[in-house]
C-alpha cells in the first residue's frame, strides 16, 4: 500500500489528525491531568484504527464486484460498531473517570475525526484527476 490511492489518502489524513491529536493530548493533560491524557490518547488511537480499517477494506476490495464491496463495507462498519460498543461498555464498567476522563475522550475523538476527514478530503481533491472541460457547453440535442 506504499504508493496506492489509499496510502496517499491515509497519509493525507494521518498528518492533520496526528497534529490535532497531539494538541488534544497536550491540552487535556494540562486541563484534566493524567486522566485527560489517557482519554485523549484512547480517542486518537480508536479514531485512527476506525478509519484505517476503512482504507484497508477499500484497498483489498478494489477488484471485487460492487455488491461484494458493499457487503464488505457494511460488514466492516458493523464489526467496528460492535467492537466500539463493547469497548465503551468495558471502559465505563471497569475504568474509573479518575483514570480515564470521558469528556477528554469525547472532545478529542470529535476533533481528531474532523481532522481525519478534512485531511482525507483534501488528499482526495489533490489526487482527483483534472479532467478537461468541454469547449462548448451546449449539448448536441439543444442545437436541433
Amino acid at each position: 500500500m506504499s504508493n496506492s490511492v489509499e496510502a496517499k489518502l491515509g497519509r493525507g489524513a494521518l498528518i492533520p489528525s496526528s497534529v490535532i491529536g497531539i494538541i488534544a493530548l497536550i491540552f487535556f493533560s494540562i486541563i484534566r491531568g493524567k486522566s485527560g491524557f489517557y482519554g485523549a490518547l484512547l480517542a486518537q488511537v480508536l479514531v485512527v484504527i476506525f478509519f484505517v480499517v476503512h482504507l484497508l477494506v477499500s484497498r483489498y476490495s478494489v477488484n471485487l464486484e460492487p455488491i461484494a464491496v458493499m457487503a464488505l463495507a457494511l460488514l466492516s462498519y458493523f464489526v467496528k460498531i460492535v467492537f466500539l460498543g463493547g469497548l465503551f461498555f468495558f471502559v465505563f464498567a471497569n475504568i474509573s473517570e479518575a483514570t480515564l476522563d470521558r469528556t477528554s475522550f469525547g472532545v478529542a475523538s470529535i476533533c481528531v475525526t474532523f481532522a481525519w476527514l478534512g485531511g482525507e478530503i483534501r488528499a482526495f481533491f489533490k489526487l482527483r484527476p483534472q479532467l478537461p472541460l468541454p469547449k462548448n457547453s451546449e449539448s448536441p440535442e439543444s442545437s436541433n
